[in-house]
Parts: structure tokens; sequence; C-alpha cells
């Protein structure tokens, strides 16, 4: 790669880097990257603000190199040009901190974060692509690094933009934070988009993602059936679906394109599955999925909708906030075909409900007999709707079912905080 251009490049990143607002706290455990000796991997959906995180953490140290090779420059960057650039960061400065951002468009990358961290480097890498944190870089780097996924803003950091303090419980403060809420709810966490507005910009990282990290990367030729199966489940997220059944209403001659579809569409952070739980790998292999999208402003910036889809939107929020804290979950199906939303281990099973509208006695009579089944099932006897309703507790013959205001329960590290 030529001299001068990376020149540029390394001038003009750093000018950026040290200029660049810091904006929101992200929530993130930063502490634990900045302890470890290990490389540290941070990666998630476009514009979740990973760039801003790096750029936090390199404010803990006196000086740092930033790198992003998402810059139209660094095109036809390649692995061996990496020495040529590390001469050219040595000679801005002799810092031995190192962030690598968006490295995944570089193929080869761990090979050059290992022998830089073999040689005593701290080492940052972000990317886009759930990849950054497979077997293949489990692999390569073995042993050698720690990992953060990241995800748009949660709800204590959309207040945090909004400079509400959850801790004030006056009535005036009570009520902007449910208001908050309510619009949290229906436009998501992308950063950009809650302080421009601009709902273009939901529109260009949608693009984005679909053409440059998932048509173009992976050589995709059914362009049209593509879309039109990631406007079907975005649309019908929260749903239960399998290959068989999509392939069938969308058109596919086979399988095999939705499977691999889907599994791409995973890794880019788009949309994620939900496995059903069972004691067999096999049959949670073989039953439905559940579909979940990477932020509620998104989807209904792109999707078709005929109604506001509460109930749904509720249920994918409590489904990202189980990913910030590092749950595996799954959903569960009572052995009378009952749906329970979220099953998690921490010792015992952990159950949770989610329905936005208990008022209706139908409707909580349905949602309040899953976990009843489901506890007995299971032997447990605790269990959590979380609701727009008021906070309360049921007593029922298996157990306690507790009711909690969803935005109570977004903003508590606890799982079951009372």
């Amino acid at each position: 790669m030529n001299n001068l251009v990376l020149q540029q490049v390394v001038a003009d990143q750093k000018k950026m880097a040290s200029s660049k607002k810091r904006g929101v706290r992200r929530l993130a455990d930063l502490d634990k990257h900045f302890r470890s000796r290990q490389i540290s991997v941070i990666s998630g959906v476009r514009r979740s603000g990973k760039s801003t995180l790096v750029l936090q953490l390199a404010d803990l140290y006196p000086d740092f190199h930033f790198v992003t090779f998402d810059d139209e420059r660094l095109i036809n960057f390649t692995v061996s040009d990496f020495n040529a650039l590390l001469v050219e960061l040595n000679r801005h400065s002799s810092s031995k901190v190192i962030f690598l951002d968006e490295v995944q468009n570089v193929d080869s990358w761990e090979r050059f974060a290992r022998r830089i961290h073999d040689d005593e480097y701290k080492v940052y890498v972000t990317g886009s692509n759930s990849k950054l944190l497979s077997s293949e870089l489990a692999t390569h780097l073995t042993g050698r690094y720690i990992r953060t996924e990241l995800f748009p803003f949660s709800f204590a950091e959309f207040l945090s933009l909004r400079d509400l303090d959850f801790r004030d419980k006056t009535t005036e403060n009570l009520g902007k934070i449910s208001g908050a809420f309510d619009f949290y709810m229906l436009n998501g966490g992308f950063p950009e988009y809650l302080t421009t507005g601009d709902r273009e910009f939901l529109h260009r990282v949608y693009e984005d993602i679909i053409y440059r990290d998932l048509i173009v990367r992976f050589g995709i030729k059914n362009i049209k059936g593509f879309k039109n199966l990631v406007q079907y489940l975005f649309t019908n997220f929260t749903k239960e679906s399998n290959y068989n059944s999509l392939a069938g209403i969308l058109g596919f001659s086979s399988t095999t394109s939705v499977r691999d579809y889907i599994s791409f569409l995973s890794e880019s952070y788009l949309l994620f599955e939900l496995y059903r739980y069972d004691h067999s790998l096999k049959k949670q292999y073989q039953t439905d999925k559940k579909i979940f999208v990477i932020d509620n402003g998104l989807r209904n910036a792109v999707s078709f909708r005929t109604g506001q889809d509460k109930g749904k939107m509720l249920e994918n929020l409590v489904f990202l906030e189980l990913r910030r804290r590092g749950l595996e979950c799954w959903y569960y199906r009572t052995r009378k075909n009952l749906e329970v939303d979220f099953i998690w281990f921490t010792g015992q099973a952990q159950l949770v409900q989610v329905c936005y509208d208990l008022s209706d006695p139908l409707t909580y009579r349905r949602e309040t007999l899953a976990l009843e089944q489901a506890m007995t099932e299971l032997s447990v006897n605790e269990s959590v709707i979380i609701s727009c309703s008021e906070r309360k507790e049921v007593k029922t013959p298996a157990g306690s079912i507790r009711i909690i205001p969803a935005q109570e329960w977004l903003l508590t590290d606890q799982e079951f905080s009372a």
C-alpha cells in the first residue's frame, strides 16, 4: 500500500480521535478491559457506538494509537500492510496501546493482533461481525482475548442522554421517565438517531448492512428473495418460525438458502434466533425458533407495520437487555404447549413472561397459567412477568409470580431485583 496514503490516514485519524466527542458514558465494563493484558474484542452492529466506546477506553491511557478501517482510503489494505502501518504509527507515538476499529474488513487481521500482543502491546479490536467472537477467533487467539458485545443504547443509557436520573423518585421525574420509556420502546437506541432525530439514518444503517456487510460480502445472488426474507422477519419478529415454512411462504426452492441467509443476518447482528429449551440439543436445533431484531426503531423504520405492536416491541426490548447482561436464554413450552417467553439458568431455572397489558382477564390467566405449569415442571417456586402494569406479587399453588413494571426491570442489574 502507498506509504503516503498511510501517512495521511494515520495523521487524519489521530486528529479525529483526539477531537471527537466521547458522548454518553456506556455501561460496558471498561475496567475489565483496562485491567487485562489480553486482546480486547468489542463487536456489535454498525453504528451502535463501538468507536465512541473505544475512545472512552482510550481516555484511560496517557497516549494511544487509533486506526479505523472503515475508511475508503484503506479499502485495499491487506494483512501485509500492517507492518508499514505500525511503523507509521510509531513515528507519531511510542505508545504500546493500539485500537483497531472495524478490523473485520482486513482478512487475517488476527495474526497481526497476536504478533503485537506477544510484543507487549495492549490491543483493542472492534468489528460489526459476530465472527469476531467465533470459534475461528478462538483458534487463532487461544487464551489471548476477552470480549464484549455492544448493543445500541440501553434504557439506562438513553436516560443519561436525556439527562434524567432514574434514582430521582419525585413525581415529576417519574413522569418524565415514563414518557421517555414510551419513546425509547418505539424508537430504539441507536445513538446517532436519538441525537439527530434523522429517520433516514436508520434506513442508511439498514441498507449499509444489507448491501455492504451481507450481499457484497457473501456474494448473495438472489437479492430480491433475500430482501423479502429480511422484510418478513422484521415484520414478524418475536414469532416462532422454521426454515421449511419460511421457504414455502417466500418461494425459496430449498431451506438451505433460508438457513444460510438467517446465519448471515445473525453474523451482522441484525437479528437473533432464540431456540426452544429442551434437554436434547438435537431437539433444540429441530424445533421452531423465535426471531428478535437488534433495535425497535430500526425495525419500525423498515418493516411493514399494520399496528403499534407494543407487545412485540416490549418482548424484543427484554430480549436485548438479557443479551446485554450476558445471559444465555431460550423460550420454553410446557407439556400442555403453553409458552413462556424466556428461560435461563443461574443455579435453577429463571422464568420470565413478557406482556405489555395484563388488564384483560383472559390475557392475565394465559400468562400466569403458562408460568404455573413451567414452575411445576421445572421444580421452581418463583417467576416474573415484565409488564407495563403496576408491581404486585401473585401467590399460586406452584409458587409466587412477581409482576414488575418494564421500565423498572430495565433499570436494574439484577434479574429479579425487588
